[in-house]
C-alpha cells in the first residue's frame, strides 16, 4: 500500500512507522480498486472515508500535510489558498458548527477539521484570480496525498453552511472563497457509523478515460 520513498519521511519522523502499523492493524482498507493503467498506488488508494478514530494528530503530521499543500502548483506561483483549522476538541466542534446535519454526524470524530479558502483577487495587482480555485484544488489533492503517505485519510465536505464559516473565520465575501470543509485522521470502524453511512464506506469506482477523455474537439460537429 505504501510506494517506495516513505523512508525518507519515516526517518525524519520515526513516530510516523509505528502509527502506521497500530493503524493497519485496527482497520483493514477496503480498497479494492484496480487502475486501468500504470500510476502511482497513492492515486487509487487514496479515498475519503466517514468514519475517523479521534487520536490526535503530532504537529509533524500536521505541518507535513500542509507543507505538501505548500508546493502545489499555481497561476503566477499566487498560491491563493488558504487552509484554516482547528485541532482542539472547542474548536473542532465550534467549526462543526458550519458542517450540514448529516455530516455533523460523523466529521467532528476526526481529529482535524478545516476549510479550504481562495483569494479572489491577485495578490501582485488586485485583478480578479479566476484560478484562484484550480490552484487550491491543486493543494487539497497534495495534501490528500500526504494523508496516505502518512497512513492518513482526508476527506473534504461540500456540505457546509457558507455564511456560518465565513462568521466563524472572519472572512469577507468579496476577498476570500471558502470552497470545501476538510477532516483528516485515521481509519477508524465504519460500526460508529449512521446505517446508512456504513453501506457506504468504501472506495467507490471511477469512470474510464473514455468518458472525459477527448483527443482535439470535444464536440466535433461544432
Amino acid at each position: 500500500m505504501f510506494v517506495a520513498g516513505n523512508q525518507i519521511m519515516f526517518d525524519r519522523y520515526p513516530h510516523i512507522e509505528s502509527q502506521k502499523e497500530s493503524q493497519m492493524a485496527q482497520v483493514a482498507s477496503p480498497n479494492l480498486r484496480k487502475a486501468e493503467y500504470g500510476v502511482d498506488p497513492r492515486f487509487v488508494d487514496r479515498w475519503s472515508p466517514r468514519a475517523f478514530l479521534s487520536d490526535p494528530l503530532s504537529d509533524d503530521q500536521v505541518h507535513s500535510l500542509f507543507e505538501a499543500a505548500r508546493w502545489a502548483p499555481s497561476c503566477f506561483n499566487e498560491q491563493p489558498w488558504i487552509f484554516a483549522f482547528a485541532r482542539s476538541e472547542a474548536d473542532r466542534a465550534l467549526f462543526a458548527t458550519a458542517l450540514s446535519e448529516r455530516n455533523r454526524l460523523w466529521a467532528p470524530r476526526a481529529p482535524l477539521l478545516g476549510f479550504v479558502l481562495s483569494r479572489t483577487t491577485f495578490a501582485r495587482n488586485g485583478k480578479p484570480n479566476r484560478w484562484a480555485g484550480f490552484d487550491a484544488g491543486a493543494a487539497w489533492m497534495s495534501l490528500a496525498l500526504q494523508a496516505r503517505q502518512l497512513g492518513l485519510y482526508a476527506h473534504a465536505m461540500a456540505g457546509f453552511n457558507v455564511e456560518k464559516a465565513r462568521d466563524i473565520l472572519g472572512v469577507k465575501s468579496e476577498e476570500h472563497l471558502i470552497l470545501a470543509a476538510i477532516a483528516v485522521g485515521r481509519l477508524g470502524d465504519p460500526s460508529q457509523l449512521p446505517q446508512d453511512m456504513q453501506a457506504q464506506e468504501a472506495p467507490n469506482s471511477r469512470q474510464p478515460q473514455a468518458v472525459f477523455l477527448f483527443e482535439g474537439k470535444v464536440n466535433p460537429a461544432r
